[in-house]
């Protein structure tokens, strides 16, 4: 629609100019070839699209349907963001998606990738995207219900951070908890509710109203448990309960997303204050979690302050991305056009999956641990 309809305004290409467009895609893939690895939302799952040329697919696709047009990049959805907002604001270094999955992308002096083969960017800088999901370490703090959801995924044993921390996840988790308590304490009564065993039937967005419930009967938070989950008469101390197990869901995302933050800080030098130098430093995050969970993206901040501590409150800064993942895909296919001589200065790497071995990471996750549980 919009291809068919951007000629009707103000602006007009010339007929010896193809249309140039930049592809936003949320899923890991090869840097070199622009392939799906895997996908890691189990809701989406196209089969025969793994390896495959992404770009020649679209390119082909769109032939068919007569529309002119060249993929000039292909980028993931956390780059689209890191690039807009970065251009709008040069203070920003990294981008952070918190809505049904999760990533996070950073800007890092080209000379500290030893990955990196070949002659550096002029900028002497390199964007480089974690996959952050996929993180995995013995000091994570999964329980029996993390385990259980992981066994019960189609991608067993990956995006362990990301099942902890993203929309798709946090919900079915705080179901499983009160499945337990129905099964094991009665919790709701002699029968346990039929819809407790549905996976997914209890979603973020429910466990985000229930949070956000300040009637002094929480009101909603019974409305919700009938609608959803068929749990009819329960009292305000069960309702009072039900939101207990949903803050500490929440708590524990944001405060290992926050850990994960101060991670890529301590990467580039951004944890510490340089006496006599004057910086500020912006985090620009997207995604419905952290845009419609007001509780959860309030202790994701409140906890980044924790760590850092009060000499960090006014230099670094969480922001909510607005603007740049509406723009960022088209910055950068307008950098790599056909139509003008300009080079891009800073490459974009997709690295592999987060290791154990990246200490950052893992410091971070120990740091965050601690405050945790001293809950």
């Amino acid at each position: 629609m919009f291809v068919a309809t951007e000629g009707d305004g103000d602006f007009h290409i010339s007929p010896s100019r193809q249309r140039e467009l930049g592809f936003s895609f949320s899923y890991p893939m090869t840097q070199t070839s622009g392939t799906p690895i895997r996908w890691t939302n189990p809701s989406v799952s196209i089969d025969g699209a793994i390896n495959q040329d992404l770009v020649g697919q679209l390119t082909q696709s769109m032939k068919r349907r007569g529309v002119d047009m060249r993929v000039a990049a292909l980028v993931n959805d956390t780059i689209r963001t890191l690039a807009g907002e970065r251009y709008l604001n040069n203070d920003v270094v990294a981008a952070v998606t918190l809505g049904t999955g999760t990533n996070a992308a950073y800007v890092e002096r080209a000379s500290a990738i030893s990955k990196w083969r070949g002659v550096l960017p002029k900028s002497g800088e390199m964007v480089i995207n974690m996959e952050w999901g996929n993180f995995r370490s013995v000091h994570l703090p999964l329980t029996e219900y993390d385990h259980a959801l992981d066994v019960e995924s189609l991608n067993v044993g990956e995006q362990s951070f990301g099942k902890i921390i993203s929309g798709k996840y946090m919900g079915d988790i705080v179901r499983k908890v009160l499945l337990k308590m129905a099964e094991e304490a009665d919790f709701f009564g002699d029968t346990v509710p039929s819809k407790l065993r549905v996976p997914f039937t209890f979603r973020t967005h429910e466990m985000s109203a229930l949070h956000h419930d300040n009637s002094p009967d929480l009101t909603l938070v019974g409305s919700i448990l009938k609608d959803i989950l068929g749990i009819s008469n329960t009292s305000q101390e069960t309702r009072r309960a039900v939101v207990e197990v949903c803050i500490t869901v929440a708590e524990r995302g944001a405060r290992l997303s926050a850990a994960g933050i101060l991670g890529i800080l301590k990467k580039i030098g951004r944890d510490t204050v340089k006496e006599g130098v004057k910086q500020k430093t912006v985090i620009a995050i997207d995604g419905g979690v952290f845009k419609h969970y007001s509780e959860f993206s309030k202790c994701l901040e409140n906890t980044l302050k924790e760590l850092l501590g009060e000499e960090f409150t006014d230099t670094v800064v969480i922001e909510h991305a607005i603007d740049g993942p509406r723009i960022g895909a088209a910055l950068l296919a307008a950098s790599r056009s056909l139509y003008h001589g300009m080079k891009c200065e800073t490459g974009v790497v997709v690295s592999n999956p987060v290791s154990s071995g990246n200490i950052f990471l893992l410091l971070s996750v120990c740091v965050a641990l601690y405050f945790f549980t001293r809950r």
